[in-house]
């Protein structure tokens, strides 16, 4: 396994712990009537400030999740891993994770720069293949 298969697979395991962390104040919040409906009406309640935030940065990694995979696929098929390619991996990991807590906690301007820092290994990424 590549590097940046090892990494896609540790972020998909990072996607379920966010779901996790988002999953159980949800529930919480708005009631199993409301969780295990099918959700034909908005919610009667509103969920928390963090837990709202804790949503958005889920939806943010799928976002992120999908140019990423399509970056390690590329780099994987052109058989193009390198350290380079592994390193930048490793960026969008740690900057993934590094995502959670300053989404949550609302930090600025660190919450984007740390959305950036993945963006743009994942480009990087893209490119050292082409190269």
């Amino acid at each position: 396994m590549t590097p940046e298969l090892l990494v896609l697979a540790l972020a998909g395991l990072l996607q379920s712990v966010q779901f996790a962390l988002f999953a159980v104040p949800a529930n919480r919040a708005l009631g199993p009537g409301y969780t295990m409906s099918a959700r034909d009406r908005p919610p009667s309640r509103a969920l928390g400030l963090r837990t709202a935030r804790l949503q958005r940065a889920l939806a943010n990694h799928f976002e992120g999740l999908i140019l990423f995979t399509l970056a390690v696929v590329i780099v994987t098929l052109a058989d193009q891993s390198t350290g380079w390619t592994a390193l930048l991996a490793w960026i969008y990991l740690a900057a993934r994770i590094a995502y959670v807590p300053a989404y949550a906690l609302g930090w600025r301007p660190g919450r984007s720069l740390i959305w950036m820092a993945g963006y743009l290994a994942t480009v990087l990424m893209i490119l050292a293949a082409l190269v």
